[in-house]
């Protein structure tokens, strides 16, 4: 779902990432801010308060979503979810589960809790703007961001509550439907072609708003509504993924007896007596019968070809870690967890420090593509 993303900080042990998309949404409700909807309302006040006013809503936007989105994972974390962060994007933020909820309550009460907390938030914003109202000490310019913060945290809300899978609205309707036919997978079919109806009828309300000469409204809505599709069509699979490899471990899908090199060769040796025979992208370095790591054709690449005559295996090896191994015992859908977000295609499976094999995503894939194309996980 992510481009890049940075670290921002960690809050009550969950860490804060931010996708570089995001600063369009800062840039665009900073500039939406400051130039329209303040001036329209504040009127003769100065350019640079405006500024102040537009900067000062961004921020609370961006303090808004890490709340609405840190509420699902402690209640995700109260339900013994394992979370992965929150990572605000450019259409908002996510709690990156693991792991399905494991019963209709868990996921009820995970989903509910983002709409609570951002209507909780807008009443204690718009509380705020009235208390100091009637005391008549609110400066107009803090009024302004106080009436905007309450405003979309109430936007916020009402979005989210949509039953469009896999909106907190479309959770909710899934626990219902999950708690009425006792099937997950089922639940998140309907849920997500819902979702999915969804999604497509904004991408058609925004085509019909560009023609209308509403452009930038109807970008907005049409970029939505084809998030919205992809994201449900996108949940379902996975849910379909997990219900293929459950139960399955790395040692069913491991090759036995790779191909490894010695460190001591050269690069370009392993570039022509590996890399050109075998075409894999990565190899395990072997010396003695112990794993001492593995070298990739990534790494090769950034090296200058006039040094792989003197350079070795050896010199560049990464070391073991757990981002290139894994156990034999260890469940399938963790490889391709580690797979997804290492880039890496390939795994050395490792016993006791001890090179058993390989496990490719590949391997996994064809496993997957036979399990669907039986369609047992289809009802």
């Amino acid at each position: 779902m992510f481009g890049k993303r940075i670290t921002l900080f960690k809050l009550l042990g969950f860490e804060v990432h931010m996708d570089l998309s995001w600063l369009i949404i800062v840039v665009l409700v900073t500039w939406s801010l400051a130039a329209g909807l303040f001036p329209a309302s504040y009127k003769d006040l100065s350019p640079a308060t405006y500024l102040w006013m537009g900067l000062s809503g961004a921020a609370g936007l961006f303090l808004s979503i890490v709340f609405h989105e840190l509420c699902h994972s402690l209640v995700a974390r109260r339900f013994g979810l394992p979370m992965k962060g929150i990572t605000l994007f450019v259409f908002g933020g996510v709690a990156e589960m693991t792991e399905e909820p494991a019963s209709p309550k868990a996921e009820f009460l995970m989903a509910i809790a983002g709409p609570l907390s951002s209507i909780i938030l807008g009443l204690i914003f718009y509380a705020a703007v009235m208390l100091t109202r009637v005391g008549g000490v609110l400066y107009p310019p803090v009024a302004g961001v106080l009436e905007y913060l309450a405003y979309i945290n109430f936007i916020l809300a009402v979005f989210n509550l949509l039953p469009a899978f896999p909106l907190d609205g479309g959770r909710v309707l899934r626990s219902a439907l999950w708690q009425w036919k006792k099937n997950l997978r089922w639940a998140t079919r309907v849920a997500s072609r819902i979702g999915a109806g969804f999604g497509i009828a904004l991408i058609l309300f925004g085509i019909f708003n560009v023609v209308s000469g509403r452009i930038i409204g109807g970008i907005w809505q049409f970029m939505i509504g084809m998030f919205l599709r992809n994201a449900a069509q996108m949940s379902y699979r996975e849910v379909l993924i997990r219900k293929a490899l459950e139960g399955e471990t790395v040692g069913r899908f491991m090759k036995k007896d790779p191909v490894t090199a010695p460190p001591a060769i050269s690069l370009k040796d392993l570039v022509e007596d590996y890399v050109y025979t075998y075409h894999f992208k990565m190899y395990p370095v072997v010396e003695g019968g112990k794993l001492i790591g593995c070298v990739t054709t990534r790494q090769l690449k950034d090296i200058p070809r006039e040094q792989w005559t003197i350079r070795t295996v050896g010199d560049v090896v990464n070391t073991c870690s757990v981002d290139n191994t894994i156990g034999p015992a260890a469940d399938a859908l963790k490889a391709l967890s580690v797979m997804s977000r290492t880039g890496n295609g390939r795994l050395m499976v490792v016993d006791d420090d001890r090179l058993v094999g390989i496990i490719t995503l590949k391997d996994i894939m064809g496993f997957l593509s036979v399990k669907l194309d039986l369609g047992e996980y289809e009802t």
